[in-house]
């Protein structure tokens, strides 16, 4: 068996020329997967359309309806930094569908990866930063509905705080959620995780790596989680666009080791979403977000899951 991946080709629909948000990274991504074996196409999962009602466990259905009929305000459009269309809401609905089905292949097999996901800034009423649903809280509550996981793990290590999902599960004991993020980054406004491990700018493999260390195993123990939800946002590296933090290639792939492993040795199924990640250098940027992959495959191979 091989590790089980979730794609879909509406992962990649058009945005303006120029526009800051890297949308093709997720069908080269896919692309390099298969190209280096990473992946097999057998192990490849196609996740379906969520039900609006999915989407209703966490996001006010007037937002909803707002956003899927293309009603709201241009405020409200620049908040989330994309501009609005037809094709865009097909791909926002399936990348949420996408991390549900991820979810679920973790608990069947343990481990799983989607190759997009990590929506962390969207608030239940309205979108923010590039992010339109969040896939993560959905994700969350459509397998607590399903009663297939009680208590979840959130474990973001974007660079940028996930301020939509620490707002959404604040008052819920059931849910953990746990955000390491540069403190002198988007947001602004920070809201209060579980936990919140705020990081100096410029922040190195090590100094990165020694922190996370200190807080995750003891996480781990504390929480107990039937499920860990992962966004492995590669924002951190030196050459992002929008980081501030200094992470080489080898300490990304070395973070992706440490928090996979770290949970299947404990015996806690992991979903893992791409998270954020930016840079005019696609070639490097889209590597960056294979190193989830190939750490996923060593772990997964390493526990014969």
């Amino acid at each position: 068996m091989n590790l089980p991946i979730a794609y879909h080709p509406q992962y990649v629909v058009p945005l303006p020329d120029g526009h800051r948000f890297p949308m093709s990274k997720f069908a080269l991504l896919y692309e390099l997967l298969l190209r280096e074996k990473i992946v097999k196409s057998n192990n490849i999962y196609t996740p379906e359309f969520p039900e609006k009602s999915l989407l209703e466990l966490v996001h006010c259905p007037n937002y909803i309806t707002a956003y899927c009929q293309g009603l709201l305000t241009d405020k409200e459009q620049r908040r989330i930094g994309l501009p609005w269309s037809e094709a865009l809401v097909k791909r926002t609905c399936i990348a949420v569908g996408g991390t549900i089905l991820t979810a679920k292949l973790a608990l069947n097999f343990g481990l799983a990866c989607n190759t997009a996901g990590g929506t962390h800034h969207a608030f239940p009423n309205y979108g923010s930063g590039f992010c339109i649903f969040n896939d993560l809280a959905i994700a969350t509550r459509v397998l607590q509905k399903l009663n297939l996981v009680k208590n979840v793990l959130i474990i973001d290590l974007d660079v940028h705080q996930g301020d939509g999902t620490a707002k959404i599960f604040e008052n819920d004991v059931t849910v953990f959620t746990f955000s390491m993020h540069c403190e002198s980054n988007f947001p602004r406004e920070k809201q209060k995780s579980d936990l919140d491990v705020s990081l100096p700018k410029g922040l190195d493999d090590d100094g990165y790596l020694q922190i996370l260390s200190q807080h995750l195993h003891d996480l781990l123990s504390k929480i107990q989680p039937d499920l860990v939800l992962y966004d492995a946002g590669v924002d951190i590296h030196a050459q992002d666009h929008f980081g501030k933090l200094s992470l080489t290639d080898t300490g990304i792939y070395r973070r992706e080791m440490l928090v996979l492993s770290s949970c299947i040795a404990k015996g806690y199924p992991v979903a893992s979403v791409i998270g954020g990640g930016y840079a005019k250098d696609l070639k490097s940027l889209v590597y960056r977000h294979s190193l989830l992959h190939r750490a996923a495959k060593d772990v997964y191979e390493f526990y014969q899951l």
